[in-house]
């Protein structure tokens, strides 16, 4: 009972911070943590308890003049998709041909990129996460982005997913990707409003083949889309908040129609479809999953089996979110910086550290 009342108390101040706005948190909190000369070892099991608490919060800020029901305040919906969709941004802009993007850096934060077109809204997702960044100074924004996609992964159900900490902060924002190649322009991330040709060109760059990109796709059994970000209105299932293999099933046993009208009125958005009186919808990418053979194929195995859905999810996104990063070489720079004697044994399912961060996250 103490326990929940101390989580709570703690989620309580978080979202006191947080309510700042995103805008005002990207301006307001240090990212570097220059603040804290010798900042304490990251208290991964920690960060995870204070991970799934944030996701379960409904009190957070999430403005969004959609006006969602539930999950936070403002109307943007759930938390817990919106920390995914960041871990995802953040690690999507990744070219395998020239090795540059990825999730090293944690430049998604900065100026201009949390701008590009294909982020819209995720200020409010580094709003939320800026206090629990400010009580974990040791452990980079770069891998505070992703693991809390990790996290947010399961607490809403789905599978757990690998994690190696170890990414490094970019100093400072508006470095020419000349200059350095965590940085990226605005032209990176997939368009919802295309399909086929498209998708793979996006994800053949980061290195993924036809499997993976449907896999990926499955993200979109949570959440939802928002007029004022991408243009695009509505959920893709019935449990926003619930990891599932809902998507797939719905892709095939739906009928999908053009959005005409919305509540009442002409549709003036992109073109998306809808099903079931206009309560759910699929973007023009995601019917591409269907109207594609090769794609298909691998719909229809998600849709039945979703052990096997969430089994390939949990690699997929891994290999997602180490675009960019060299986990070896972190686990190196890790053991040579620790003191003598001291134990750092790299897992599969993520670190396992000596010391302090004894029985980190998986």
């Amino acid at each position: 009972m103490f326990a929940r009342i101390a989580m709570r108390l703690r989620t309580s101040t978080m979202s006191q911070a947080a309510a700042l706005s995103g805008a005002a948190a990207l301006a307001s909190y240090n990212y570097n943590a220059t603040h804290c000369s010798s900042p304490p070892a990251a208290d991964w099991p920690k960060l995870k308890a204070d991970l799934m608490v944030l996701c379960e919060d409904d009190t957070l800020p999430n403005p969004s003049v959609d006006g969602a029901a539930k999950g936070s305040l403002g109307g943007g919906g759930f938390v817990a998709p919106m920390l995914v969709r960041l871990a995802w941004h953040s690690s999507g802009s990744y070219a395998k041909a020239t090795d540059d993007g990825g999730s090293q850096g944690g430049t998604i934060r900065f100026q201009p990129e949390i701008n590009h077109g294909g982020n819209a809204g995720l200020k409010h997702a580094i709003g939320v996460l800026a206090p629990i960044k400010e009580n974990y100074p040791s452990i980079s924004w770069a891998d505070l982005i992703i693991y809390a996609g990790v996290v947010a992964v399961e607490a809403m159900g789905g599978p757990v997913i690998g994690f190696t900490p170890g990414r490094s902060d970019a100093p400072t924002p508006n470095v020419a990707p000349s200059k350095d190649k965590r940085f990226t322009p605005d032209d990176r991330l997939p368009d919802a409003a295309q399909t086929q040709s498209h998708l793979r060109d996006v994800f053949y760059r980061m290195g993924f083949d036809d499997r993976e990109i449907v896999c990926l796709s499955g993200a979109h059994a949570v959440g939802r889309c928002h007029t004022d970000r991408s243009g695009f209105w509505g959920p893709w299932t019935n449990a926003e908040n619930a990891f599932s293999n809902e998507y797939f099933k719905f892709l095939l046993e739906k009928t999908w129609t053009v959005k005409k009208t919305h509540e009442g009125k002409p549709w003036t958005g992109p073109k998306q479809y809808e099903a079931d009186g206009g309560a759910l919808m699929m973007l023009p990418s995601d019917l591409a999953l269907i109207e594609d053979a090769a794609f298909k194929r691998w719909v229809e195995l998600y849709a039945k089996d979703e052990s096997r859905f969430f089994e390939d999810f949990a690699v997929v996104f891994r290999k997602l979110t180490e675009l960019g990063f060299k986990p070896e070489e972190a686990a190196k720079r890790k053991l040579a910086n620790r003191p003598s004697g001291a134990m750092a044994v790299f897992t599969e399912g993520g670190p396992a550290l000596g010391g302090s961060e004894s029985g980190a996250p998986n």
